[in-house]
């Protein structure tokens, strides 16, 4: 190889590792030191790649186990997401098929005639009868090969774009699953509470039918006023309408989950607990770290949005510069099939062509800019994202704490208002109370009933978001490195001051 060309290869060599991209740093982001609720919580980076637990398994129910499982498997909205990421992955492989040369074969075989005469076709040959004609078979075949060195990064920032936006639907996909078994959790949490409902109406319309039959029967006697009855016969028709819109509260919540686990909501059903229902609250430990909430798949989504935006810079920035494409071709054509491959029947050609764009008023620059601004874009979306996780956490740890008190003091009016209502109705059946104070007393019972119920639901909610804002759960593991995180920093702050 002359010095010339050999000069030129190693100037090709050296251009093709350079990039007009950005040099690319993940935003910065002031996060909290510790949480309002949580102080030995503690923050760290971006780990979505971490693994995840089990966590509705924290719930010890058979059925919400199945249910999770099933919507795993045939959930449409997952298996979409499922979908765009292959379809994103198939896509960086096409960009990065572009960084190689192209090649193609060409292969033939041409039977010609020329001249006048009558063709006369015997067996496998063709021959002229007559003067003038003339007939000839050709053999050939060729290669082709293209090459578009990447002098200034255009192909290399395209499947750096590709493949951060491959990334980005992957962690779309992890956000999916995570959502869909928040989903499916809340919502068969909330059918349960809803069957804990009709059967606390159930009973409270069973216990109003006999205060009707006690009031009626005393306004029979003549010892009580009619108003007595109508009161009761009110009071037993708000109930029953309760129980009926419960009861419709409870199909919807169904209904969602028989579309949460891909089934038809006209043919899927799921059993009532009734009075069984026995809530399990998962208890968050306050050493958990908050570590965890690097996990979550939305923030690893939007921070491979920024890189990706960054490396659009660069290709925008390439294109003004000139492209150089590199191309040969080379072949044999013989009329004989064993003389095909000889030496005498090549033929070859080698060459380049350099493109430039000349004049095109600003398009060019305008696209850097409409690049920029993307990433510009990309960046307070990503911000906002984590600044929304944040919040998310913080949300849901003051809930867990603020609803396992008003569980608490739901409970204990619960207990005193059954026993008021009791005492209540026994006092108005001996005659020394009115049945005003009854109504009051049953009513006032039905309600605090109905909030324990629901306040336990929250408490199960709560606990659901906050393994979604975390990320998706909790090891041991993660607990040990938390504390140890955690005594860690306290050394650290005591050795400070």
């Amino acid at each position: 190889m002359t010095r010339p060309r050999f000069a030129a290869l190693v100037c090709l060599i050296a251009l093709g590792g350079c990039s007009l991209a950005p040099t690319y740093h993940r935003p910065a982001l002031a996060a909290p030191a510790t949480w309002k609720t949580a102080p030995a919580w503690r923050p760290a980076n971006p780990a979505d790649g971490a693994p995840r637990t089990d966590w509705w398994m924290g719930y010890n129910d058979p059925v919400l186990n199945d249910l999770v499982a099933k919507a795993i498997a045939h959930n449409q909205t997952l298996a979409q997401a499922a979908a765009t990421y292959r379809q994103a992955r198939a896509a960086t492989r096409e960009a990065r098929a572009a960084l190689f040369p192209t090649v193609s074969a060409t292969g033939g075989v041409t039977h010609s005639y020329s001249g006048g005469g009558t063709t006369v076709v015997t067996g496998n040959t063709v021959s002229a009868a007559g003067s003038g004609g003339r007939t000839s078979t050709n053999y050939s075949f060729s290669g082709d090969a293209s090459w578009t060195p990447d002098l200034f990064g255009q192909l290399t920032n395209t499947t750096r774009n590709a493949r951060y936006t491959e990334q980005a639907r992957l962690a779309d996909l992890a956000n999916a699953r995570l959502v869909l078994q928040g989903e499916v959790a809340t919502d068969y949490l909330s059918l349960r509470a809803a069957d804990a409902q009709i059967a606390s109406l159930a009973a409270t319309v069973t216990a109003y039918q006999r205060s009707l039959t006690i009031s009626t029967n005393r306004y029979n006697a003549g010892i009580v006023a009619r108003t007595d009855t109508y009161q009761a016969q009110s009071q037993l028709a708000s109930a029953q309408s309760d129980l009926e819109g419960e009861k419709r509260t409870r199909s919807q919540f169904e209904n969602a989950i028989a579309v949460l686990v891909g089934e038809n909501p006209a043919d899927y059903a799921l059993a009532s607990l009734g009075e069984q229902w026995a809530p399990i609250v998962p208890e968050v430990p306050a050493t958990v770290p908050s570590v965890l909430t690097e996990r979550r798949p939305d923030i690893a989504s939007a921070e491979r949005a920024v890189a990706a935006a960054n490396a659009e810079i660069g290709v925008e920035r390439a294109a003004f510069f000139p492209t150089v494409t590199l191309s040969g071709s080379g072949g044999f054509s013989n009329s004989t099939l064993s003389g095909l491959f000889s030496s005498a029947a090549s033929l070859w050609s080698m060459g380049g062509q350099v493109a430039q764009t000349l004049l095109d008023f600003g398009a060019r620059k305008a696209k850097v800019a409409q690049a920029r601004a993307a990433y510009d874009a990309a960046v307070a979306n990503y911000r906002q994202v984590t600044l929304t996780a944040f919040q998310d956490v913080q949300d849901n740890l003051v809930a867990q704490a603020v609803l396992a008190r008003q569980e608490a003091f739901l409970r204990a009016a619960s207990v005193a208002a059954d026993k008021s209502e009791a005492s209540l109705r026994f006092q108005y059946r001996a005659g020394t109370v009115v049945f005003t104070d009854v109504v009051t007393a049953q009513a006032t019972a039905l309600t605090a009933r109905r909030a324990l119920i629901q306040a336990t639901l929250d408490r199960q909610n709560a606990g659901v978001a906050l393994v979604q804002a975390l990320g998706g759960g909790w090891s041991q593991a993660d607990l040990t490195n938390g504390a140890e995180a955690g005594r860690a920093a306290e050394v650290e702050g005591t050795q400070a001051r």
